[in-house]
């Protein structure tokens, strides 16, 4: 969720600072975004939406052009038709829209950084008080697009399913009851 709910737009630490000793020497400048996202387009680190582009229209291509779906992602990334979601966290096309939460108190105790989902995930009353870089004066990422805007209240839908009132639970747009042990 650190891209979603924008936390990256407030990191001043910079890469170096937590290098580990035995990395090589080489330019670790560039941001944490940054190497999120790099990660991300390498297949380690797992985020939703992945793309740009909704998947169904992604094979709906890849079948008008006659390709297997993954021959024509490989293709699509490498020419620029598709365009991983990470490059741009605060693109509206590239927000999580939906929600649903099952059992987890994700804005109260399991997210970190619970002001940040208020402010940007749910667009609510927050309590970050920090300048975001931009307004600070310092560097921005630089492989992923910085917008001087940033966005509040990225999700249409908040759904939880829970058998307590947890913050999530108290947040939610619905909150569907579940009993599991306490039956």
């Amino acid at each position: 969720f650190y891209a979603h709910t924008d936390q990256w737009r407030y990191e001043t630490v910079p890469v170096g600072e937590i290098l580990s000793p035995t990395a090589e020497a080489g330019d670790w400048a560039g941001s944490f975004i940054d190497y999120n996202a790099k990660a991300e387009r390498m297949g380690w680190l797992p985020s939703a939406p992945a793309l740009k582009t909704n998947p169904l229209n992604v094979a709906n291509r890849a079948d008008a052009a006659g390709l297997d779906t993954k021959d024509y992602v490989a293709q699509a990334l490498k020419s620029g038709e598709l365009e991983m979601s990470c490059m741009d966290p605060d693109d509206p096309h590239n927000w999580p829209r939906n929600m649903f939460v099952w059992r987890s108190n994700l804005l109260g105790s399991s997210g970190k950084g619970h002001e940040y989902f208020l402010k940007h995930l749910l667009g609510t009353d927050h309590g970050v008080q920090g300048k975001d870089l931009g307004e600070m004066g310092q560097d921005k990422p630089r492989d992923v697009t910085w917008r001087d805007e940033a966005p509040r209240g990225k999700l249409d839908l908040l759904v939880c399913i829970d058998f307590r009132m947890s913050t999530t639970a108290v947040y939610s747009d619905i909150v569907l009851p579940t009993a599991t042990w306490y039956e």
